[in-house]
């Protein structure tokens, strides 16, 4: 196990490197492309359609996505851009949180039983608040009854109800998860100091 949380710590270097070069690469691209549908440059010399002929077949999925949502054809190319860069810090996020549970594991294990028993408290708590973060992302844009609304819910509605119970409303504003989320990161510091962790 050790062996593949240094693979994983040693990869990310190249692969920012490589990502930070695709980035720009997009970004010139992108640039190339806003430029010919824009019309900064003639959409009918050689220029413009080696860039319509190269870059269009890419952009497509994006510009229906731009179409249906009522944006502008020129601003493709720097939405794909945006894609390229979250798709980035995608998989570098994905690639860091796997490392970290990897080593989190080999840890606990190293420590024993008591070990383990702070690393599954720790991630109980943290399962906690990214349930508490995700209702109350769902409850602002919608996708409170999808499957993950729902399971946030479920996660988080036993602790927020009693405090709802307790707390006034200030306004339209519900403050009980907010509340709650000290309440946890409280409540982890005091278990965590006591049994070592």
């Amino acid at each position: 196990m050790v062996e593949i949380i240094l693979f994983l710590h040693v990869v990310q270097v190249p692969l920012r490197i490589g990502l930070a070069l695709l980035l720009l690469i997009a970004a010139a691209l992108a640039l190339a492309s806003w430029l010919e549908r824009s019309r900064r440059i003639s959409p009918f010399g050689a220029v413009a359609r080696g860039i319509r002929a190269s870059l269009d077949p890419l952009l497509a999925p994006i510009d229906r996505l731009v179409a249906r949502g009522g944006g502008q054809r020129t601003s493709t190319p720097w939405w794909g851009v945006f894609a390229v860069l979250v798709a980035g810090a995608l998989l570098l996020g994905t690639l860091e949180f796997v490392r970290n549970v990897l080593a989190g594991v080999h840890y606990a294990g190293a420590q024993g039983p008591s070990g383990v028993l702070v690393l599954l408290l720790s991630w109980s708590f943290t399962l906690l608040q990214a349930a508490l973060l995700v209702r109350v992302i769902t409850s602002w844009v919608g996708g409170t009854y999808s499957w993950i609304g729902r399971t946030a819910y479920r996660l988080t509605e036993w602790m927020l109800g009693p405090i709802r119970q307790l707390l006034p409303r200030i306004g339209v504003v519900d403050i009980t998860p907010l509340v709650a989320w000290f309440g946890i990161s409280l409540l982890r510091g005091v278990l965590m100091g006591a049994i070592g962790g």
